[in-house]
């Protein structure tokens, strides 16, 4: 028996009708809002979430030398990345990768935090070795979110015996993006830049464009492959860097140089001021740095007490000694307080007195009366005194801050030194303080005319100067890169009378009976140049040895020099003995192969008389000397010429 009303069942079921219609109306509306209003922002999330769009790094471009060789290109290399996630299991993903690949705790924090600032994916490891590469492949399902793709590697030819002029590229740190070097338009976390030398002096060139591609990954974050719904970008290559530098003459540098020393030299081209070569010993090998270097390498090279980081080349400092006596000749030219020919009034005795003491050359024994290039080949410093007197003190300052001792050269490299010179006599009591609250007398130019006192130079400032010797006077700013476009250069105003004289100087210092004379006389060239021994705060307190300078030129005999070398060398002590057989060597060695002459490794007739007899070029070249008459092979064991000169 039905107790309800027919009335009431109605009644019930168009209540749940009604609740039917509202379900389903309420339903309809959502699948409408999600499907139709929303369905773009939701078929977007899908495939964020599916699809991702990473970088494809572009190739750095390749660095040739002045003949087209390789300096530096690019190799086939594996990097991890990671893309971002919860942080617990980024966290737990990178510790399992821990096992099978170098990552340290460290190593783990950076990538989190890198993660965390820049919500994007990062650099697991730049440059992974392919044994590492090869186990995570093998437990792909292991390590979600983790992609490994082939990229270009980096890869540097000369390896130690050119890191500080070709640097090295490394991951772009959170500081350098978004600097006035790195703009965010054009550099993103990840990238691997230019950090020193050549690639980052010139890294805009080199960096090329990054391409796009879009990669479509599995719900466990593997990926499934490219994903074709969307355009990819090709990487545009960076442009190629052609250099002055000369590879073969670079690494003949650091063959012939000593190996427990340190030092610089530098060759440059005095038609041009192109760098032929640019090596600062000890070195690194910027190959250690390709991917990141390893942390103990690291703490080795910053521990290292002589410095390999540091180019001596560019930015050590060092008093030019005797070196710097082609300045203060070539500043009295210009005035006109001097002739090439004119004796100083004093004659050389071994010291002359000024301003109640006694200032003294380094041959005790003197020197007499000399002229401008005697003066220079005998490195009198008596006659230096009386010139700098001669020029004045105000006069020097100007001159040699024209020239640009108390600057950079300009090179195109992104550090470099500035000389230290007084720039106006003020300069002393503003360094000084009380000793010069009156001012400097005139006896300081006694100093600085013999390359002390104030003045420390690199060597590649005073390869600068001697091309302005080698050329008429005038000084190209040094460029390492072909196409660069340096700093003005700067001239002396001599007649060609008087570069004649300097030269002639210079010549003296090379000549049988020259204080260099052993270690720079070659077969089939001319080496002029002149010995420095310059003071350390070491060796002002007999703690260490002078360092050993030797600036020069050379070419053909009675031709215009074709190269300038300098070399310098960390307490040397001989500038003739030490410094100047590294140039004849470097020169040689160039001069040789532009004049397709075979290379020799005895080159110097130093090392001809020390490992077997005279050699018959030497009597036809200098006849008159003690070694070419006949019957003076007696004297070949004492080489060393007469010491001193710096």
């Amino acid at each position: 028996m039905n107790i309800r009303h027919p009335h009431q069942l109605r009644r019930r079921a168009v209540g749940a009708y009604v609740a039917t219609a509202l379900t389903l109306g309420g339903l309809l509306v959502g699948f409408f809002r999600i499907q139709v209003l929303l369905g773009e922002e939701h078929r977007l999330k899908a495939a964020s979430n599916r699809v991702r769009t990473l970088p494809v790094p572009a190739p750095r471009g390749t660095v040739y030398d002045r003949e087209g060789r390789i300096l530096a290109d690019n190799v086939p290399g594996y990097q991890v990345t990671i893309l971002p996630g919860p942080t617990e299991e980024v966290r737990a993903t990178l510790e399992r990768m821990a096992e099978h690949m170098e990552l340290s705790p460290e190593r783990i924090e950076r990538v989190l935090e890198t993660l965390q600032a820049y919500g994007r994916e990062v650099v697991v490891e730049s440059d992974t070795p392919f044994d590492e590469v090869a186990a995570l492949e093998e437990r792909r399902a292991d390590f979600p979110g983790v992609y490994i793709e082939m990229r270009p590697r980096r890869r540097y030819a000369l390896g130690d015996a050119a890191g500080h002029i070709t640097g090295y590229v490394g991951e772009i740190t959170g500081e350098e993006l978004g600097s006035e070097a790195f703009p965010d338009s054009l550099y993103e976390a990840g990238m691997i830049v230019g950090k020193i030398g050549i690639e980052r002096q010139y890294e805009s060139l080199l960096q090329g464009r990054p391409g796009i591609r879009h990669v479509e990954f599995d719900a466990r974050g593997r990926i499934v492959g490219d994903f074709g719904g969307a355009e990819a970008r090709a990487p545009e290559p960076g442009t190629d860097l052609h250099l002055n530098l000369d590879l073969e003459l670079q690494r003949w540098v650091h063959e012939i140089f000593p190996d427990s020393m340190s030092g610089a030299v530098v060759a440059l081209d005095p038609a041009d001021g192109g760098v032929l070569a640019l090596y600062s010993a000890p070195g690194y090998d910027p190959n250690l740095f390709v991917g990141g270097i390893d942390d103990e390498v690291w703490a080795a090279l910053s521990a290292d007490e002589r410095k390999p980081l540091y180019d001596r080349a560019v930015l050590g400092l060092y008093a030019p000694a005797s070196t710097w006596k082609l300045a203060a000749a070539g500043i009295a030219l210009d005035l006109g307080v001097v002739t090439p020919d004119e004796e100083m009034p004093e004659p050389c005795t071994g010291s002359m007195f000024y301003g109640n003491r006694s200032w003294g050359c380094w041959d005790r024994e003197g020197h007499g009366y000399n002229n401008l290039a005697e003066a220079i080949g005998n490195s009198c410093d008596v006659y230096f005194y009386q010139l700098g007197l001669r020029v004045g003190l105000s006069n020097l300052l100007t001159r040699a801050n024209e020239i640009g001792f108390s600057q950079q050269c300009g090179v195109d490299l992104p550090q470099e030194s500035q000389g230290v010179f007084p720039d106006r006599p003020e300069w002393y009591r503003e360094n000084f303080g009380e000793a010069y609250r009156y001012g400097p007398t005139e006896g300081e130019a006694l100093n600085l005319a013999i390359g002390q006192g104030p003045n420390s130079q690199t060597p590649l400032k005073m390869a600068q100067f001697y091309v302005a010797l080698a050329r008429d006077g005038s000084a190209p700013p040094p460029t390492i890169a072909r196409a660069a476009s340096g700093a003005s250069g700067w001239e002396l105003h001599l007649e060609p009378e008087h570069i004649d004289a300097l030269q002639h100087g210079l010549r003296m210092v090379t000549a049988p009976g020259g204080t260099a004379h052993f270690g720079t006389a070659l077969e089939f060239w001319d080496v002029i140049g002149k010995t420095g021994t310059g003071q350390n705060p070491l060796s002002v307190r007999n703690l260490a040895e002078d360092h050993a300078w030797f600036a020069g030129m050379a070419g053909p005999p009675g031709e215009r020099p074709e190269i300038v070398v300098v070399s310098l060398i960390e307490y040397g002590r001989s500038g003739g003995q030490v410094a100047a057989p590294i140039v004849a060597k470097t020169a040689d060695f160039y001069l040789r192969r532009k004049y397709n002459i075979p290379v020799d490794t005895v080159q110097t007739f130093r090392e001809h008389i020390m490992t077997g007899p005279i050699p018959r070029w030497y009597r036809e070249r200098f006849p008159d000397s003690d070694f070419g008459r006949t019957g003076a092979e007696e004297a070949a064991p004492n080489v060393s010429g007469r010491g001193g000169g710096g």
